[in-house]
Protein backbone atom coordinates (compact mmCIF):
# COMPACT_ATOMS: atom_id res chain seq x y z
CA UNK A 1 0.00 0.00 0.00
CA UNK A 2 1.23 3.54 -1.24
CA UNK A 3 0.43 6.14 1.34
CA UNK A 4 -1.24 8.48 -1.36
CA UNK A 5 -0.10 11.76 0.43
CA UNK A 6 3.34 12.00 0.55
CA UNK A 7 5.35 15.10 0.86
CA UNK A 8 6.82 16.40 -2.47
CA UNK A 9 10.80 16.35 -2.55
CA UNK A 10 12.38 19.66 -1.69
CA UNK A 11 12.56 22.07 -4.95
CA UNK A 12 15.86 20.90 -6.92
CA UNK A 13 16.11 17.42 -5.67
CA UNK A 14 15.97 14.48 -8.65
CA UNK A 15 13.83 11.68 -7.34
CA UNK A 16 14.46 8.04 -9.11
CA UNK A 17 11.18 8.46 -10.71
CA UNK A 18 11.49 11.73 -11.77
CA UNK A 19 14.27 12.60 -14.70
CA UNK A 20 15.59 16.29 -14.57
CA UNK A 21 14.49 19.15 -16.55
CA UNK A 22 17.52 19.44 -18.88
CA UNK A 23 17.60 15.92 -19.67
CA UNK A 24 18.83 14.95 -22.60
CA UNK A 25 17.50 17.23 -25.33
CA UNK A 26 17.21 16.88 -29.16
CA UNK A 27 20.50 17.17 -29.64
CA UNK A 28 20.83 13.54 -28.19
CA UNK A 29 23.47 14.54 -25.65
CA UNK A 30 23.79 13.47 -22.20
CA UNK A 31 22.62 15.52 -19.07
CA UNK A 32 25.23 17.78 -17.91
CA UNK A 33 25.60 16.81 -13.87
CA UNK A 34 24.00 19.14 -11.58
CA UNK A 35 26.71 21.51 -10.00
CA UNK A 36 25.94 23.84 -6.81
CA UNK A 37 27.93 27.14 -6.65
CA UNK A 38 30.28 26.62 -4.08
CA UNK A 39 29.52 27.97 -0.65
CA UNK A 40 31.18 29.99 1.75
CA UNK A 41 32.43 27.50 3.96
CA UNK A 42 33.66 25.58 1.14
CA UNK A 43 35.53 28.20 -0.42
CA UNK A 44 37.05 29.04 3.22
CA UNK A 45 37.91 25.77 3.96
CA UNK A 46 39.69 25.53 0.26
CA UNK A 47 41.44 28.56 1.20
CA UNK A 48 42.25 27.33 5.05
CA UNK A 49 43.86 24.17 3.03
CA UNK A 50 45.50 25.56 0.70
CA UNK A 51 47.08 27.75 2.99
CA UNK A 52 48.18 25.16 5.68
CA UNK A 53 49.66 23.39 2.55
CA UNK A 54 51.91 26.45 1.16
CA UNK A 55 52.68 27.21 5.51
CA UNK A 56 54.34 23.10 4.87
CA UNK A 57 55.73 23.13 2.21
CA UNK A 58 57.79 26.36 2.73
CA UNK A 59 58.52 24.98 6.03
CA UNK A 60 59.69 21.73 4.65
CA UNK A 61 61.94 24.22 1.98
CA UNK A 62 63.63 25.91 4.79
CA UNK A 63 63.92 22.62 7.05
CA UNK A 64 65.79 21.20 3.36
CA UNK A 65 67.98 24.72 2.98
CA UNK A 66 69.43 24.61 7.13
CA UNK A 67 70.31 20.99 7.03
CA UNK A 68 72.48 21.84 3.92
CA UNK A 69 73.60 24.91 5.65
CA UNK A 70 74.41 22.42 8.53
CA UNK A 71 75.85 19.70 6.34
CA UNK A 72 78.74 22.27 4.67
CA UNK A 73 79.32 24.33 8.28
CA UNK A 74 80.28 20.51 9.17
CA UNK A 75 82.58 19.87 6.29
CA UNK A 76 84.25 23.11 6.78
CA UNK A 77 84.99 22.79 10.49
CA UNK A 78 85.54 19.23 11.04
CA UNK A 79 88.99 19.39 11.45
CA UNK A 80 88.35 22.49 14.05
CA UNK A 81 88.39 20.11 17.56
CA UNK A 82 91.68 18.15 16.19
CA UNK A 83 93.94 21.04 15.15
CA UNK A 84 92.49 22.95 18.39
CA UNK A 85 94.39 20.24 20.28
CA UNK A 86 97.28 20.35 18.22
CA UNK A 87 98.23 24.04 18.69
CA UNK A 88 99.59 23.26 22.32
CA UNK A 89 101.88 20.35 20.68
CA UNK A 90 102.93 23.34 17.70
CA UNK A 91 103.86 25.54 20.94
CA UNK A 92 106.07 23.00 22.66
CA UNK A 93 108.19 22.45 19.89
CA UNK A 94 108.59 26.09 18.69
CA UNK A 95 109.70 26.75 22.41
CA UNK A 96 112.13 23.80 22.21
CA UNK A 97 113.69 25.78 19.09
CA UNK A 98 113.57 28.78 20.72
CA UNK A 99 116.28 27.49 23.44
CA UNK A 100 119.17 28.05 21.84
CA UNK A 101 121.97 26.31 24.35
CA UNK A 102 119.96 23.71 25.45
CA UNK A 103 121.23 20.78 26.84
CA UNK A 104 120.91 17.00 25.31
CA UNK A 105 119.14 16.06 28.65
CA UNK A 106 116.99 18.96 28.48
CA UNK A 107 115.94 18.48 24.87
CA UNK A 108 115.02 14.97 25.56
CA UNK A 109 113.02 16.47 28.37
CA UNK A 110 111.16 18.34 25.97
CA UNK A 111 110.40 15.97 23.45
CA UNK A 112 108.94 13.02 25.66
CA UNK A 113 106.52 16.11 27.24
CA UNK A 114 106.03 17.38 23.67
CA UNK A 115 105.22 13.45 22.39
CA UNK A 116 103.06 13.27 25.66
CA UNK A 117 101.02 15.99 24.60
CA UNK A 118 100.72 14.32 21.00
CA UNK A 119 99.87 11.10 22.21
CA UNK A 120 96.96 12.60 24.50
CA UNK A 121 95.74 15.12 21.59
CA UNK A 122 95.45 12.16 19.24
CA UNK A 123 93.32 10.18 22.18
CA UNK A 124 91.14 13.05 22.49
CA UNK A 125 90.17 12.82 19.11
CA UNK A 126 89.59 9.03 18.62
CA UNK A 127 93.28 8.40 16.81
CA UNK A 128 94.03 5.18 18.76
CA UNK A 129 97.32 2.93 18.06
CA UNK A 130 97.57 -0.38 16.74
CA UNK A 131 100.32 -1.89 18.35
CA UNK A 132 100.28 -5.54 18.22
CA UNK A 133 102.04 -7.57 21.01
CA UNK A 134 104.56 -10.47 19.97
CA UNK A 135 102.44 -13.78 19.16
CA UNK A 136 99.21 -11.81 18.44
CA UNK A 137 97.53 -13.52 15.77
CA UNK A 138 97.77 -11.39 12.48
CA UNK A 139 95.05 -9.39 12.08
CA UNK A 140 95.14 -8.43 7.81
CA UNK A 141 92.11 -6.02 8.54
CA UNK A 142 94.83 -3.78 11.49
CA UNK A 143 97.66 -5.32 10.06
CA UNK A 144 100.25 -5.68 7.22
CA UNK A 145 103.13 -8.36 6.91
CA UNK A 146 105.87 -7.07 5.61
CA UNK A 147 108.13 -10.39 6.14
CA UNK A 148 107.04 -13.79 6.92
CA UNK A 149 109.52 -15.13 9.37
CA UNK A 150 110.81 -18.45 10.92
CA UNK A 151 110.53 -18.06 14.26
CA UNK A 152 109.36 -19.85 17.25
CA UNK A 153 105.76 -19.33 18.29
CA UNK A 154 102.55 -20.19 16.66
CA UNK A 155 102.46 -19.55 12.72
CA UNK A 156 100.69 -16.89 11.23
CA UNK A 157 101.00 -14.65 14.35
CA UNK A 158 103.04 -11.14 14.99
CA UNK A 159 106.45 -11.41 15.77
CA UNK A 160 107.66 -7.62 15.15
CA UNK A 161 106.41 -4.48 14.77
CA UNK A 162 108.17 -2.41 12.49
CA UNK A 163 105.54 0.87 12.47
CA UNK A 164 102.72 1.49 13.96
CA UNK A 165 99.23 1.65 12.97
CA UNK A 166 96.22 3.89 14.05
CA UNK A 167 92.48 4.15 13.83
CA UNK A 168 90.07 6.70 14.22
CA UNK A 169 87.13 5.19 15.93
CA UNK A 170 86.83 1.96 14.32
CA UNK A 171 88.29 3.30 11.01
CA UNK A 172 91.67 2.06 10.01
CA UNK A 173 93.95 4.82 9.11
CA UNK A 174 96.91 3.08 8.85
CA UNK A 175 97.74 -0.10 9.20
CA UNK A 176 100.68 -1.65 11.66
CA UNK A 177 103.94 -2.56 9.45
CA UNK A 178 104.48 -6.28 11.27
CA UNK A 179 106.76 -9.06 10.57
CA UNK A 180 104.88 -12.68 10.42
CA UNK A 181 106.03 -15.84 11.83
CA UNK A 182 106.02 -18.60 9.00
CA UNK A 183 103.81 -21.62 9.00
CA UNK A 184 105.82 -25.10 10.85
Amino acid sequence: MTDAHTSPPPPGTVTADAAPASSASTNGAAPAPATSPPTPDLEARHAELSDAFLRAKAEAENTRRRAEEEVVKARKYAIEAFAESLLPVKDSLEAAIAIPAATPEQLLEGVHATLRQLSAALARNKVLEINPAPATKFDPHQHQAISVVPAQQEPNTVVAVLQKGYLIADRVLRPALVTVSAAG
